[in-house]
């Protein structure tokens, strides 16, 4: 078959894609891009906002009017919480969530056999984590590695856990596993990623932690950069930092979750931290850590949101100094209890977006420019007209001229900043 994919949604979801990639071709299927003619389309649908769900049904008409005689098959977070939304478009292969390798096997079926399937489970009945094949298609410089599935810290706005599922975890024997293969496959940097990492291991039950997960994989491929996905503040402790700084292959780059800068606010959200345990965080790691890079996103406009409030969010986003923010209105996802709370008004969002956004940006500003005259190592990607561009190791674009750099990591001398890349030469 000519099959067609198309992702939405978070990291994870675009690992699980290239995971049914791979899969596919492996047993003999042809890749085609989404916008031409297909056999069959898989859209990997999202459900973190009613945004996220209306983006996920206009891929599912796009694919239906490219072709009516395709084969039409959805999974993903969407199709685990509403499939009765989704079976009403006429899909002929629906799944959820999970079991991403039975999924393609109905797909197949339905090609054959045209009977239309749903095979929804119950996410919160699921115990143990599908080990699915890691890496990509693309330029073999950066693979992501699944360790984790499932979140129960069920946030206010959040319909994750339901979509998900409770905490299962990969290995440290076969997170190792896959690393090792993924560094013969020339991968220069591997990025640990998971719907909350932060909880890898809670359910193996065997007292090892993230750090433990980290402290495996590094030392197996002392040669392949390690970066960690999105962590929960809890996750960052003196411990965590004297362990991880050890580790010359980790990435001095960190995705701290805050949504609020406001006590007040995240108690509303059902945060499991405040402000002060959040900032002790951010200490730690530059106390550890040579600058850091301290990343973040922001929710503004949650419900009941107060002006005040959101001064609060913008003075302790200044004092935390970020090296770059994700900054996103509040979007209602039905089901949830900040669904039921009193709405901020759209315009006063809007404006609270674009104040956050212009100090994201300042605060960014200022944290390239405090790499100007430092020396990093660069991961190659890509060129462009002469150019060289990569990644160092705390992820701020780097270009420097060249050619023949792909997956080469180069010391690389920083001479200035424009625009948001770092420019500079190599050493």
């Amino acid at each position: 078959m000519k099959i067609a994919l198309y992702t939405l949604g978070c990291k994870v979801n675009q690992y699980e894609t290239q995971a049914m990639e791979q899969e596919l071709l492996r047993r003999g299927h042809t890749l085609v891009p989404f916008e031409e003619a297909a056999d069959a389309y898989i859209i990997n649908t999202c459900t973190v906002t009613a945004v996220s769900d209306k983006k996920s049904r206009n891929a599912i008409r796009r694919a239906k009017k490219r072709n009516e005689n395709a084969v039409v098959g959805v999974c993903g977070c969407y199709a685990q919480v509403a499939p009765e939304e989704l079976h009403a478009l006429g899909i002929d292969v629906l799944s959820g969530s999970g079991n991403r390798m039975g999924f393609l096997d109905l797909l197949e079926q339905e090609f054959a056999q045209r009977r239309p399937v749903v095979a929804v489970d119950d996410a919160m009945a699921r115990r143990v984590f599908e080990p699915l094949p890691a890496g990509g298609l693309a330029s073999r410089t950066r693979a992501m590695l699944k360790v984790e599935d499932g979140c129960v810290n069920f946030c206010s706005y959040c319909i994750i856990p339901y979509a998900r599922g409770r905490v299962r975890s990969l290995s440290i024997e076969e997170a190792v596993a896959e690393s090792l293969r993924l560094a013969r496959e020339g991968y220069r940097e591997i990025v640990l990623t998971g719907i909350e990492i932060s909880s890898w291991g809670r359910d193996l039950k065997t007292g090892q932690t993230l750090t433990d997960l980290v402290e495996a994989v590094c030392r197996a491929v002392p040669e392949v950069r390690i970066r960690l996905g999105s962590l929960e503040p809890r996750t960052v402790t003196e411990e965590f930092c004297i362990r991880l700084a050890a580790l010359p292959n980790v990435c001095p780059q960190f995705h701290l979750s805050l949504q609020s800068g406001c006590d007040e606010t995240l108690r509303r959200m059902n945060r499991k931290y405040d402000t002060a345990r959040y900032f002790e965080s951010v200490q730690l790691l530059r106390d550890f850590f040579d600058r850091p890079a301290i990343t973040t996103d922001l929710i503004v406009g949650f419900p009941e949101e107060t002006e005040e409030e959101f001064q609060k969010t913008l003075a302790f986003i200044r004092r935390c100094g970020f090296a770059q923010m994700h900054v996103f209105p509040y979007s209602i996802r039905p089901g949830t209890p900040a669904a039921q709370m009193r709405q901020v008004d759209a315009a006063v969002k809007e404006e609270r977006v674009r104040r956050a956004g212009t100090a994201a940006e300042q605060m960014h500003t200022d944290y390239l420019d405090g790499c100007v005259g430092k020396t990093y190592p660069v991961l190659f990607e890509r060129e462009e007209n002469g150019m060289s561009l990569g990644h160092a190791p705390n992820y701020m674009e780097v270009c420097a001229a060249g050619s023949g750099l792909h997956n080469a990591v180069r010391a690389v001398s920083i001479m200035q900043r424009k625009g948001a890349v770092l420019q500079g030469e190599l050493v």
